[in-house]
């Protein structure tokens, strides 16, 4: 439990496709780095039956849908919470949910550069910075 609510993390279902595609379009393209488009509520769910991460979870707080939280199996942990749920301390929380469930390890962070108050929060919980990747597309 955090100061203001409580935390619970849930592994996603069917009926969690529309939340999910939801806080997708909510993120921007400043935290984006896996896509530079928007993709289709069919790619969307083509991806996410793909079972892309080893753990992928729905965030509660206070019994509402605010967010999501995966893991891949290299332990790359990637957050995101709902606009309106942020600023309440729901990430720390949910980190230490996430690590304490998937045990002793190295975790990862792929954040954009651009996305400052995501890398400040990992910063904040002991992350330090260990490489920059560059992208080079030949068309």
């Amino acid at each position: 439990m955090n100061e203001k609510g409580t935390i619970k993390l849930k592994n996603i279902g069917k009926d969690d496709y529309k939340f999910l595609y939801q806080l997708l379009s909510e993120r921007g393209k400043i935290a984006n780095i896996s896509h530079k488009e928007m993709p289709s509520y069919e790619e969307h769910i083509k991806f996410i039956s793909s079972k892309p991460y080893a753990t992928w979870k729905i965030i509660y707080y206070n019994n509402k849908k605010s967010g999501s939280v995966y893991l891949t199996k290299q332990n790359e942990i990637g957050i995101f919470i709902k606009k309106e749920f942020q600023e309440k301390k729901i990430g720390s929380k949910v980190l230490e949910l996430i690590i304490e469930q998937n045990g002793p390890g190295r975790y990862l962070a792929n954040i954009s550069p651009n996305n400052k108050k995501s890398i400040q929060f990992f910063k904040n919980q002991k992350f330090r910075l260990i490489q920059h990747t560059y992208e080079f597309i030949k068309s």
